[in-house]
């Protein structure tokens, strides 16, 4: 246990103490069960920062208490992008990384992202490959800047045998992929370049931040990188919101986003695109009897066109 609590943390000699060489920031929302799991699968030395955006309205507090190198944080409970950037002004450590609490990441993979840090000074984050509970890649672990194109390529599923024409990306386990953007369910970031970058973009409740955070780091002649041979599971949605609304908050992101780098003709293409490919998947849904699905299509129209639910 010693040498493994050597390897996640370092000497500070600034401040004569022992200091965090990383630091986990889990952004939790009623998820305590989840975040529970989580905790139990990473060794108790591992430091780890939990932002509550529910502010302790599951015991989410009494459960960090209990873990000796996790620290507590009420979170603003304004979104994802507001608590991350939180845990990470707020941490020591030289690299933060951003896991989600429906994820299963292991300490021996989040070193492995962190020494590809050390050993590129260009990169600014290092993405897993998370795969879902029955073993598939998951699309969008990644991708690329939305443009007409590929939304179109999107809209009409030329994807699936384009792989790379798209906006979303769903690598081959092993096979090297560069992506413009990387997802923030398990993401490595050098703590410096991600602050000094101004961090995730507040003004997105949830969603697109990390496609915008991917341009800034483009814009800075920077690089990011996928893993594609960490596999980290997950179960995609695990969230105390109602699923439809989350869906909502998709495609309001979405179009938060193109329409703040992209003029009004693009925009409106664009919006045009991932409205037939949603409404396609609606009624592919409908005829396989699968409402829910129905639901979570209709809701990520109603976002493209009308914005965000009301949160209140």
């Amino acid at each position: 246990m010693r040498a493994a609590t050597e390897q996640h943390r370092r000497p500070d000699a600034t401040q004569g103490r022992v200091a965090a060489r990383y630091e986990v920031v889990l952004v939790a929302y009623r998820s305590r069960p989840l975040v529970e799991e989580l905790l139990a699968r990473l060794p108790a030395e591992v430091p780890i920062a939990v932002v509550d955006n529910a502010r302790g309205a599951d015991g989410l507090d009494q459960v960090v208490a209990g873990r000796p190198a996790a620290r507590y944080l009420p979170g603003p409970g304004e979104g994802f992008a507001r608590a991350a950037n939180l845990g990470a002004r707020t941490s020591t450590a030289d690299h933060v990384i951003f896991v989600n609490p429906d994820s299963g990441p292991t300490a021996e993979q989040f070193e492995a992202m962190i020494a590809d840090l050390d050993a590129d000074p260009d990169l600014v984050a290092v993405g897993a490959t998370t795969v879902l509970p029955d073993g598939r890649v998951e699309l969008g672990v990644g991708g690329w800047e939305p443009t007409v194109r590929r939304c179109l390529v999107h809209a009409v599923g030329l994807h699936a045998i384009l792989p790379e024409a798209g906006v979303y990306a769903r690598p081959v386990p092993g096979r090297p992929l560069h992506l413009e953007w990387l997802s923030g369910a398990c993401l490595v970031v050098r703590r410096a370049d991600f602050l000094a970058l101004g961090g995730f973009d507040e003004s997105f409740f949830v969603y697109n931040e990390d496609m915008a955070f991917g341009r800034r780091v483009r814009e800075a002649g920077r690089t990011l990188r996928l893993r594609t041979d960490i596999l980290v599971p997950h179960a995609g949605g695990g969230s105390g919101e109602a699923k439809t609304r989350m869906f909502q908050m998709r495609g309001a992101s979405m179009m938060q986003y193109v329409s703040t780098v992209n003029g009004p003709v693009p925009t409106a293409l664009m919006r045009l695109e991932l409205t037939l490919a949603t409404l396609v998947r609606l009624a592919a849904s409908a005829v396989r009897g699968r409402r829910a699905l129905v639901r979570s299509h209709a809701a990520y129209v109603r976002g493209l066109w009308a914005g965000a639910p009301d949160l209140s």
